[in-house]
């Protein structure tokens, strides 16, 4: 039995007629992280991590090098839930609302985002805590909806969490950043006030909307939501960690004391753009070495609570038998730089900060559960995808800027043709391309001196060395400016 209170389901909206789950029309648990890197077990040789989303890369596909199209939250969740490029549907800050482009741009006054469209399909649709941007802390203990798109949904559930007002001691580790949406701030919480936790909260609430949709109606009545009770369901849930401030209970971090913590090691040439490295230690935090360890072990303590919230999404479904009709999606949105360049946070454009997690199961291809996709993909991806996986390939907006990658379940042999990965930060100004080995990145719309780079990520996958001025790379270089160039001309409005 949950240890709180659950607020009564309301099944809100118009009513569909459609069929139960199958798997033609498959219910989809979709589950976003945030601020998560690819510091997490299926892509570490440790299984010690995060036991659950181990499990999950076990019964799906992960995808090895997938890439956000923001290092920012509000644009990137923007954008892979509407499953367009940042410039094209104008959201470009935390501030810019997601369903804003229906109203600037007439091409896209009739654009669903992705769950909006699962609902225009007959889907009983739920968002339940961060799915759009939202103040972390700064919103979230209010129960604040932050930014949304209502017409997603049937239901909504804003979580009321704690965040820093959580009963424990917080402890400031950026003593330079004071700010507690951006700080580095730790918490280690007793092991009996886990269920206090937002993202403890969202997980219940996410569980009582699974029980409801399995739950069978009494026979006989007329009860008007019938046909939406019996509808497939795209349930979205939102994990607010390891944003900060990074909380857990005690015994999480308990596997990760700073004495076991090794800082990253970097080499920064003078030709690296002073831009790319607004995020270093000094610049922006202030902290010392045993402050940067405690930062990596509470952010690792914040994943490992995520994972366990994770594993009681994907124990509900089995208890329910539900796991045998529903597509799993786990997705961060975006990467989260721990050290790495002497940056720390979000907002630059090297690969720790760009790079994310991505695994989808589909229990009807269970040969491909283990797979690997070391193809470059991109997040707007998620949206083709798991429609064409939903069954819907046919009915999918023609729109869509983003690569149908459910070919690596349906054919054996599935490849993309040179996929490209764009990523932008700094309101657009800047700008980052990432080919199989090459990533280019621009800190301004035209080529300026000292504001290029290039590194070659099959002799330099830390992105050490910046290759920009060098000979034997000028060929290269030129290739990647074109393409970047090309790349944003083809997205913006």
């Amino acid at each position: 039995m949950n240890k709180f209170f659950l607020l009564p389901l309301i099944l809100l909206g118009y009513i569909h007629a459609t069929a139960q789950p199958t798997l033609d029309r498959p219910n989809i648990l979709f589950i976003i992280s945030d601020d998560l890197n690819t510091r997490i077990g299926p892509y570490m040789e440790t299984d010690k991590h995060t036991p659950y989303l181990d499990k999950l890369a076990k019964t799906g596909v992960r995808f090895s090098r997938a890439y956000s199209q923001f290092p920012l939250c509000g644009p990137s969740r923007a954008s892979l839930m509407s499953g367009l490029y940042p410039e094209t549907n104008g959201v470009l800050t935390n501030n810019d609302q997601p369903g804003s482009y229906r109203k600037e741009t007439p091409s896209l006054a009739n654009h669903p985002s992705i769950a909006g469209f699962f609902r225009e399909q007959g889907y009983y649709t739920a968002r339940v805590s961060k799915i759009y941007h939202m103040g972390v802390p700064g919103g979230i203990e209010r129960g604040d909806v932050g930014g949304d798109d209502p017409d997603s949904w049937d239901y909504t559930y804003n979580v009321v969490g704690p965040e820093t007002l959580s009963q424990g001691e917080l402890e400031l580790l950026s003593p330079d950043n004071l700010h507690y949406g951006g700080n580095f701030s730790a918490m280690a919480l007793d092991d009996d006030k886990a269920y206090t936790q937002t993202d403890y909260l969202a997980t219940s609430q996410a569980i009582a909307i699974l029980e409801n949709r399995a739950a069978k109606l009494p026979e006989g009545g007329t009860n008007k939501k019938r046909k939406k009770k019996d509808a497939p369901f795209f349930l979205a849930v939102g994990l607010v960690r390891p944003h900060v401030p990074l909380i857990a209970p005690k015994s999480y971090f308990d596997y990760y004391p700073e004495s076991g913590v090794d800082l990253p090691k970097f080499q920064i040439g003078e030709n690296v753009p002073k831009e790319a490295l607004r995020r270093r230690n000094n610049n922006v935090w202030g902290m010392s070495e045993a402050q940067q360890k405690r930062v990596i072990s509470a952010y690792m303590a914040s994943v490992r609570f995520m994972d366990s919230q994770v594993g009681r999404l994907l124990n509900t479904l089995d208890q329910l038998d539900l796991r045998k009709e529903t597509i799993v999606v786990f997705v961060s949105d975006h990467g989260y730089n721990l050290g790495e360049h002497d940056c720390w946070s979000k907002i630059s454009l090297w690969e720790g900060s760009i790079r994310v997690p991505m695994i989808i199961s589909h229990p009807q291809y269970q040969e491909n559960n283990g797979k690997v996709v070391d193809d470059i993909i991109e997040l707007i991806d998620l949206y083709p995808t798991i429609a064409s996986l939903g069954g819907l390939k046919d009915k999918q907006p023609s729109i869509l800027q983003g690569e149908d990658l459910s070919g690596f379940f349906t054919q054996k042999d599935f490849k993309l043709d040179n996929p490209t990965a764009y990523t932008i930060t700094q309101n657009g100004k800047a700008a980052s391309i990432r080919t199989s080995r090459f990533r280019y990145t621009r800190w301004s719309e035209n080529i300026e001196e000292k504001n290029e780079e290039l590194y070659d990520h099959e002799k330099d996958p830390e992105e050490h060395f910046n290759l920009v001025g060098d000979k034997d790379y000028k060929n290269i270089l030129k290739e990647m400016r074109e393409k970047l160039d090309g790349k944003r001309k083809s997205v913006s409005k």
